[in-house]
C-alpha cells in the first residue's frame, strides 16, 4: 500500500512507471516527473482507465 511518505520518495525513470496501491488503483509516474492517480476498471468487457487526479493536488486521504 502506498503512503504519502512513500510517494514523496518516488523518482521518475526513463519510462512511465506504475506503482500499485489498493485493488485497481495505481500511481503513474512519467519520465518528466508527473504523478497521476489512475484506476483500472472493466465496462462491457472492455478495460478502461479512469484518471482521478495528479499528485500532490490529489492526495491519498
Amino acid at each position: 500500500m502506498l503512503t504519502d511518505a512513500k510517494v514523496r520518495k518516488i523518482k521518475p525513470s526513463e519510462k512511465k512507471t506504475k506503482y500499485p496501491d489498493e485493488k485497481s488503483m495505481y500511481l503513474e509516474v512519467t519520465p518528466s516527473g508527473g504523478m497521476h492517480w489512475r484506476m483500472k476498471f472493466r465496462f462491457n468487457g472492455k478495460e478502461n482507465i479512469f484518471s482521478i487526479g495528479s499528485y500532490p493536488e490529489t492526495t491519498l486521504a
